[in-house]
């Protein structure tokens, strides 16, 4: 199993915009081999910025960089440059390989 997390701080008033672009954006992950599961998680709100992450779940690490290099994954981010407003720099990627 493999986990892909994306951190994201978003400007503090913004939230509910983004929340509601990841409500309504088309993943395609119901169509990539080895994707089991999506979370979007928020954390606690700080001075400027809430936190949130993006949290997949693949049966290998194979399986999520093989869906970063395809059609699907480019069809998922192609609008991602449109919000940056909502943004406190870019999202913090960290990926984990199951070990228990």
């Amino acid at each position: 199993m493999f986990i892909a997390m994306n951190r994201f701080k978003i400007v503090k008033g913004k939230e509910t915009e983004f929340e509601n672009v990841w409500k309504n954006r088309e993943t395609h992950l119901d169509k990539v081999p080895g994707f089991k599961n999506f979370n979007l998680v928020k954390s606690e709100t700080k001075d400027d910025h809430t936190l949130y992450a993006s949290h997949s779940i693949w049966e290998t690490k194979d399986d999520f960089l093989n869906w970063t290099k395809s059609e699907a994954f480019r069809l998922a981010h192609k609008d991602a440059g449109k919000h940056s407003d909502l943004y406190i720099g870019h999202p913090n990627f960290e990926g984990f390989e199951k070990v228990l």
